[in-house]
């Protein structure tokens, strides 16, 4: 069993009044057409936390109809980047001024530990801002030298309305991740947050408001993927989509944007990151960073160390010490700041993670520690560890996004790569090792988009990130980001009678 706290929220934080339930569309906070609203519930206590306007077609349909007669005929595109940049800059502000009470919105929404939130993702969230902003005046293209009478340069232009689709596992992370850069290019956006998350999302609308972002800039519109989504996805009037998400649901917004108006797509799906420990590692070190590379987030990211391979010169040694520790682990309320695990995001999830450890077990896979509920109220499941584990199990293969690890030996440093690019997915990976040598031949030979090596969540605002094979393509973050959001125009002028080419 893992440790239970049974400590309150209150004793902690003050938990905020629910200000914003609305769609933000054009500056003001709306009804949806339908007047349909849907419940955003505490994983914590699998109370109601609020009714939350429903977005339908009609209302993305409006949202959109806001976007392009903002980007067509508004301010926001055709104003300086430096005039952009200090608008960005304003509500990146608002948000440091708001912190807490928006790390408490995402932590009673999603489950995410309230210490995090406010130490972490809040700030990173202003930080994304103010590096898109940084790049606001920027954007330039190039003049070429040619080889005929010719003057001919490119000029760097924004896409126009962006469609974003965000998950629901870091709800403020993933709203900046994809609104700032688009902002800096000059877009404008409609965004549909998880409808299990859709509280911080609606905050920032409110602050991008009194920051000074145009009326029509910004659109926030909550609701259900196979609606709201849906309607995103194959509108004629959007003209690129950025998806973080599921596999499956990236498949279907690939076919509606190639059957609509043929928009581009950025997509950042699934994945079954491998972590693989050599036999030079520093035991208990490895422990430490295999454990928070799957319970960080109650295992409720994309890049999780869902699979672990052990070399089987520390094999024992490893399996031993890492049971013992998640043994250890603290799950409860994530308020309380002793807690290391909060409650799964939603019951749908909760019972997803469950049905797969039933899955582990039937096929065969040894559980060490975990495997069921953790407490009598709230979503709370205990750190779970399989071993043993065949690679053609389905918990070996599919993304489960919960705590549970499955750990496996391996022989060679091949037989390593080999087992680590078994998986159709290829989002991130990690080495432990102190030998340069396998780090650098491993780190090349694994088809992942990003390879922590010794380290785990080392993210940087300035590192593109994306996934391999079926994890997606594109890339979040840097300047690779920035340029999805900018099509390519180039001007070529006859040169007449000049002295040099």
């Amino acid at each position: 069993m893992a440790n239970l706290s049974n400590s309150h929220s209150e004793s902690f934080v003050k938990i905020p009044t629910v200000k914003f339930a609305k769609l933000f569309i054009n500056g003001e906070f709306l009804d949806s057409v339908s007047g349909k609203t849907f419940e955003t519930v505490d994983p914590r206590t699998e109370e109601v936390i609020a009714e939350i306007a429903e977005a339908n077609k009609e209302d993305v349909d409006i949202a959109v109809k806001a976007a392009r007669e903002a980007f067509d005929f508004g301010p926001w595109p055709r104003i300086p980047g430096a005039e952009r940049a200090k608008i960005m800059l304003k509500w990146s502000q608002l948000i440091e001024q708001n912190a807490e009470e928006i790390a408490a919105l995402d932590t009673i929404d999603g489950g995410k530990l309230f210490s995090w939130c406010k130490a972490v993702d809040v700030p990173e969230a202003s930080n994304i801002l103010r590096y898109y902003a940084g790049a606001a005046d920027k954007i330039h293209g190039d003049v070429f030298k040619t080889s005929r009478n010719l003057h001919l340069y490119s000029l760097m232009e924004p896409v126009g309305v962006v469609g974003h689709i965000i998950p629901w596992n870091f709800p403020t992370v993933m709203f900046f991740a994809k609104v700032a850069p688009a902002l800096a290019a000059g877009c404008t956006v409609v965004i549909k947050p998880s409808e299990q998350t859709p509280l911080s999302s609606l905050f920032y609308a409110h602050l991008s408001k009194l920051a000074g972002i145009p009326d029509g800039v910004l659109n926030v519109v909550p609701g259900f993927g196979s609606i709201a989504g849906a309607a995103i996805s194959s509108h004629m009037d959007i003209d690129a989509v950025s998806f973080t998400g599921s596999t499956e649901t990236g498949r279907k917004i690939m076919q509606a944007a190639a059957l609509s108006n043929l928009k581009p797509v950025s997509l950042e799906l699934g994945g079954k990151s491998p972590l693989l420990i050599f036999d030079d590692a520093d035991v208990d070190k490895a422990v430490d960073l295999a454990l928070f590379g799957i319970l960080h987030n109650k295992g409720e990211i994309c890049v999780a160390f869902s699979r672990v391979y052990v070399q089987k010169g520390i094999y024992d040694e490893f399996e031993k010490k890492v049971v013992e520790k998640a043994k250890t682990w603290v799950v409860g309320d994530p308020f309380d700041p002793k807690v290391q695990q909060g409650p799964q995001t939603s019951k749908a999830q909760y019972d997803k993670i469950l049905s797969y450890i039933e899955h582990g077990k039937s096929e065969g896979a040894t559980l060490l520690t975990g495997g069921n509920p953790a407490g009598n109220k709230g979503y709370y499941i205990e750190p779970t560890i399989f071993a043993n584990v065949k690679e053609d199990m389905l918990i070996a293969q599919e993304e489960i996004f919960g705590p549970v690890m499955t750990l496996s030996k391996f022989k060679t440093i091949e037989d390593g790569i080999k087992k680590a690019n078994s998986s159709k997915y290829g989002l991130a990976a990690g080495i432990v090792t102190k030998n340069l040598d396998i780090a650098n031949t491993v780190s090349r030979s694994i088809r992942a988009g990003i390879i922590w090596i010794n380290c785990f969540f080392a993210f940087d605002i300035d590192c593109p990130f994306g996934g391999y094979k079926m994890s997606g393509f594109g890339r979040d973050y840097g300047l690779e980001a920035l340029h999805k959001f900018l099509k390519v125009k180039s001007v070529a002028t006859p040169i007449y009678n000049s002295p040099w080419l």
